[in-house]
C-alpha cells in the first residue's frame, strides 16, 4: 500500500500507485480544464503531486504545452536566475562487481581495460582540471569492495581537497557512488563531501531486477532507500536520478516524483538535484538493446514536467546531450551541466578526448572555455559557486532559503565573483570580454544596498589577484 513515509521501498514507490497514476493521466490529460487547472496550480511556484505531474506529461495539446515549457523558463528563473552551475566528473575507478547490463564496467565484460587510479594519479587529474577552471567534482567509481573500498575513495577526497594549482583549488567534491550503510556515510559527510548522488536506474522493480541480474546492485530494496540512510548518516543534499531509456519514460517520471515526495514526508528536504541522464552507447553497450531509448522531444518535455512539479531542485544534464541538446534543455529547466568532461579513467591527464575505460560516449565534446563562452553568449551566468556547502546552507536550510526565493541574494554575488575568479585565471580573450559584459550586467539586478556594495568591492579584489570570496 502506498505511503510516502514508509521507510520501505515498495511502500513508498508503491507499483499500484504508479500503475493508477499512469491510468489517470491517461484519461484527465485529455480534460483540457483540468490540465489549465494543474498549469495554474504549477504558476503558484509550489510544485505538484506525482500525479498531477504525470497529467502533464500525457497532455498533447499544443497550446498546453507551450505554456508547459513557457512556465518551466520561468520557474526556473524565479528560483535559479540565468546561472548555471559548471562542474565536472571525475573517475576514479572502473573495476565493478555488478551485472548491470547496460553499464560498461558490469563484470563479466572482458573487453574494457580495469583501471583504478593512484593517490599520485589522482592529484594530477585534479591539477589537469583546476588549470581548466572547474572548482566541483564528481567523484565516480565502480561497486568494487576489494579494489574500491570506501577507505580508498575518503582517501581519495582528502586528496582531491589537498591539491594546490596556484591559488585555485577545488572547493566542492559530491559523491556518485554504490549505496553503503549509514556509518559509511557518516563517514563521507566527515569528509566533506556535498551531495550525495545515486542513481535509481529504474524504478520499476521488475526492469530493474532484470536489468541487475547479479551483484550488491541487484537488491532492489537496499539501493532505493540508500537516500534514506544517506540522511540518517548526516548528508543532507541528495541527488536522485534515473538512466531514461531503460524502462517506459512515464513510469520513471512518476517513480522520481514519489521518490522526492518520499524525502519531503520522511526529512522535510527533498532532493538537492535530479539528474536525467539517457541511455547512450558504449563499449559492450548498444541501444538496439534498449527499445525504450527516448527521442529528444519527448525528453525535452520531461525535464519542463520536472522543473514545474519539483521547482526548488537542481536539475542536471550531462555531456551524454549534444550542445544542440543542451541548449534547448537550458530555456526548460535545467540548472547544472558538466563542462569539459571525460568519462574515462584518468582521461584528464591523456591526449585522447575518448579511450577504451570510458563509461559512456561524450557527446559534446568541447572544452570548459568553449561551454563557458556559449553561455555567455545565450545570456547565462557561468557559476563554479561551492559556497552554500562551505558556509552550512545544506540541507532544510538551504531548501527554506531557496522556496522562499531569498536564495539569489547569495547565489547571484558569489556567481559573479566566481565567474570573475574565472575570466581572470583561465579564460581566453573572447570569453573574457563576453564575461566582463555579463558582469556589469548583472550587477544591474542586485538591489543596491550591502550586498550589491559588497560584490562590487570584491570583484574589484578578485582583479587584483584576491580569491575564494564568498556570501
Amino acid at each position: 500500500m502506498y505511503n510516502p513515509s514508509s521507510t520501505h521501498a515498495d511502500e513508498f514507490i508503491d507499483h499500484a500507485e504508479v500503475l493508477e497514476t499512469l491510468a489517470e493521466a491517461g484519461r484527465e490529460s485529455r480534460n483540457r480544464a483540468r490540465v489549465q487547472e494543474i498549469l495554474n496550480k504549477a504558476a503558484l511556484c509550489k510544485g505538484l503531486s506525482h500525479r498531477e505531474a504525470a497529467i502533464l506529461l500525457d497532455c498533447d495539446d499544443p497550446e498546453l504545452e507551450a505554456q508547459l515549457y513557457a512556465l518551466a523558463g520561468k520557474i526556473k528563473h524565479k528560483f535559479y536566475g540565468n546561472r548555471i552551475v559548471l562542474f565536472a566528473p571525475l573517475y576514479l575507478s572502473n573495476y565493478c562487481i555488478n551485472g548491470c547490463v547496460y553499464c560498461p564496467y558490469h563484470a563479466k565484460n572482458r573487453t574494457i581495460p580495469r583501471k583504478k587510479l593512484t593517490q599520485e594519479e589522482i592529484a594530477e587529474e585534479v591539477r589537469a582540471l583546476i588549470r581548466t577552471g572547474h572548482k566541483r567534482l564528481a567523484v565516480e567509481a565502480g561497486e568494487d569492495p576489494k579494489h574500491n573500498p570506501l577507505e580508498y575513495i575518503l582517501d581519495s577526497i582528502k586528496t582531491i581537497y589537498s591539491v594546490k594549482e596556484g591559488s585555485n583549488s577545488i572547493r566542492r567534491v559530491n559523491v556518485n557512488i554504490a549505496a553503503t550503510d549509514v556509518e559509511s556515510y557518516r563517514k563521507l559527510k566527515a569528509a566533506g563531501i556535498g551531495t550525495y548522488i545515486l542513481f535509481q536506474e529504474t524504478y520499476n522493480r521488475k526492469q530493474y531486477e532484470q536489468l541487475h541480474p547479479t551483484g550488491p546492485k541487484s537488491n532492489y530494496a537496499w539501493h532505493t532507500e540508500a537516500m534514506d540512510r544517506a540522511q540518517e548518516g548526516g548528508c543532507d543534499d541528495v541527488g536522485v536520478g534515473v538512466l531514461f531509456g531503460l524502462s517506459g519514460y512515464r513510469y520513471e517520471l512518476v517513480g522520481l516524483l514519489m521518490h522526492a515526495e518520499h524525502l519531503e514526508a520522511r526529512f522535510g528536504v527533498g532532493p538537492h538535484t535530479i539528474s536525467m541522464p539517457r541511455i547512450c552507447p558504449a563499449d559492450d553497450v548498444s541501444l538496439d538493446n534498449f527499445p525504450d531509448a527516448l527521442p529528444d522531444a519527448i525528453f525535452r518535455k520531461i525535464v519542463a514536467v520536472l522543473r514545474v512539479a519539483v521547482p526548488y531542485t537542481g536539475m542536471i544534464i550531462s555531456t551524454r546531450e549534444s550542445a544542440r541538446m543542451r541548449e534547448q534543455l537550458l530555456h526548460c529547466g535545467v540548472s547544472q551541466i558538466s563542462g569539459g568532461s571525460r568519462t574515462s579513467v584518468g582521461g584528464y591527464t591523456t591526449e585522447e578526448r575518448h579511450d577504451e575505460t570510458a563509461q559512456f560516449d561524450v557527446a559534446d565534446t568541447r572544452p570548459l572555455d568553449d561551454v563557458v563562452r556559449w553561455l555567455l553568449e545565450q545570456d547565462h551566468i557561468p557559476s563554479f559557486c561551492t559556497a552554500c556547502y562551505r558556509e552550512g546552507r545544506t540541507g532544510d536550510r538551504f531548501m527554506s532559503l531557496c522556496k522562499s526565493g531569498k536564495i539569489s541574494l547569495c547565489c547571484t554575488p558569489n556567481a559573479l565573483m566566481t565567474l570573475k575568479e574565472y575570466l581572470m585565471d583561465y579564460a581566453s580573450p573572447a570569453t573574457r570580454a563576453e564575461g566582463e559584459r555579463m558582469i556589469a550586467a548583472s550587477l544591474t539586478d542586485i538591489p543596491e544596498g550591502r550586498v550589491r556594495d559588497l560584490t562590487i568591492e570584491r570583484l574589484k579584489r578578485i582583479e587584483n589577484g584576491e580569491r575564494d570570496f564568498r556570501f
